[in-house]
């Protein structure tokens, strides 16, 4: 008996569909069966009435590449090494006209113009190191309606990129932002020894690379841009000034997490919808953080830090800022769950883009020199009433920030925030108090971001007195010897 066309594809899909393992990653494509199959059935049809349109659509000259890149950091399996594709046209290197990789062999595109490298590779962490930088850049831009955040360093003369080195720190456990140097450095590591125990043979000893972790590229990139918007914020010895730098990279991280509906899938799924569970949204940079002994990443974004509990450690009193915006975060969102009318995923995703524009507007409208916590979230009070979002928006923000010491309220916190007015400002270092940068990254401890102008003149200062009153005594003693009487 013969078979039809149609017959023959459905015993293939039978065929395909049981008792074979499909690897990992696999994509179905249409059989040649399927595909004459197709054509005969569309020969069949009646043709429809020809849609007019009055000019074709315009198609872009060059298209951007398909990557291979980490999701997240290498220690978050839910995520793993995924395909992203970028938008705009990315030359060989990888390079554009913002972000230029550098210290390594350039990256060339394959033959449909794609960056798709073996990862565990110099090309593979290029790449990578590459797109992170370009998503968060392009995540704030977008953040501002598509306007072009510039460098610190940009002017009408001077248009160059931010330098790249994915390994850039050889057997160092940091990375940083360089203003100087126009570039950001990833440093590479073996992890610590454990304890040996006897009679056991040690594994391997892996080695960490900073450039690999989404989080860790994503927090300086995030140095970088706020620099070029707040140039003075960085040499600034104010130590909520200070903890708000860090912050920002950390809440980058955060909200370029939320920029990619992927991951927003992943952390509802992981949560329940319940933000304040267990996520690797929460964690940063968590191989690193294993890596040093912690339980999870280098900091925790859902804590109840207070401003008083966090002394003047940069880090530490960042994570009071990193808290508050993601228990606003967290707040908003369970207020917009609707789920009968729109998944869970969709309004994750796009109240993070908001919560990352109110911040970026509210940093970009706060003072140029020592700004605090205070400046920012006053501001962020002001820019939800403007967009006209409900009232419980500025209730959330004054709360969480009354809670963790950064604001006074002037009212119960049962109470509605109606009034659009400054709030004061809660716990507050003493003059006296500067910041604290031992344990920051690598950013914040570069000596031309540390204002030693002081300390250092102090110390010429006594130099200069210690000489003169040395020249002094010496003028004494050899006064003393000249007026000495001889002895008979």
């Amino acid at each position: 008996m013969t078979e039809t066309v149609e017959e023959k594809v459905q015993i293939q899909v039978s065929t395909q569909s049981n008792g074979q393992t499909l690897p990992v990653g696999f994509v179905p494509t249409p059989t040649n069966s399927y595909r004459t199959y197709r054509k005969l059935k569309k020969a069949t049809q009646q043709p429809g009435q020809p849609v007019l349109i009055s000019l074709p659509p315009t198609l872009p000259l060059f298209v951007g590449p398909r990557v291979l890149m980490w999701k997240q950091d290498p220690r978050v399996t839910e995520i793993g090494i995924r395909k992203a594709f970028l938008p705009d046209f990315v030359f060989n290197g990888p390079r554009d006209a913002r972000i230029l990789i550098q210290g390594m062999a350039p990256v060339s595109r394959n033959a449909f113009g794609d960056f798709i490298q073996t990862p565990g590779t110099a090309a593979f962490d290029a790449v990578h190191t590459f797109v992170v930088v370009r998503q968060t850049l392009t995540m704030y831009q977008r953040s501002l309606g598509g306007t072009t955040l510039l460098w610190q360093w940009n002017s009408a003369t001077n248009t160059d990129p931010l330098k790249v080195f994915p390994y850039g720190l050889p057997d160092v456990m940091n990375a940083f932002y360089n203003r100087s140097g126009r570039e950001l450095r990833f440093g590479d590591f073996t992890e610590p020894l454990s304890p040996p125990t006897p009679g056991v043979i040690p594994p391997p000893v892996p080695r960490v690379f900073t450039c690999r972790s989404f989080d860790i590229v994503a927090h300086e990139t995030g140095h970088a841009i706020l620099d070029g918007l707040k140039p003075q914020w960085i040499t600034s010895s104010l130590p909520q000034t200070g903890g708000l730098h860090e912050s920002f990279g950390d809440l980058t991280a955060i909200f370029l997490t939320l920029s990619q509906l992927d991951q927003v899938e992943a952390i509802i799924a992981q949560t329940k919808a319940n933000l304040h569970d267990k996520t690797f949204l929460s964690d940063l940079a968590e191989q690193f953080g294993l890596a040093l002994g912690r339980s999870n990443g280098l900091r925790n974004a859902d804590n109840n830090l207070k401003l008083s509990e966090a002394g003047t450690e940069v880090h530490a009193i960042s994570q009071v800022f990193t808290g508050g915006i993601y228990d606003v975060l967290a707040d908003i969102f369970a207020f917009e769950r609707k789920t009968k009318i729109k998944d869970d995923a969709v309004v994750l995703h796009e109240v993070g883009q908001y919560v990352c524009s109110l911040v970026l507007r509210a940093i970009m409208a706060a003072p140029a020199l020592n700004a605090t916590f205070a400046h920012v979230v006053n501001q962020m009070l002001q820019i939800a009433f403007a967009d006209g979002k409900p009232v419980q928006y500025r209730t959330f923000i004054r709360n969480r920030f009354t809670l963790r010491e950064v604001v006074v309220s002037p009212v119960p916190l049962t109470e509605e925030f109606e009034e659009v007015l400054e709030l004061a400002p809660g716990f507050q270092n003493t003059p006296e108090e500067v910041q604290d940068r031992r344990t920051c990254c690598g950013t914040m401890q570069l000596e031309e971001y540390v204002d030693a102008e002081d300390p250092f003149q102090a110390e010429l200062e006594e130099l200069k007195r210690a000489v003169a009153e040395s020249a002094m005594t010496l003028e004494k003693s050899s006064n003393g010897k000249r007026r000495a009487k001889p002895r008979k």
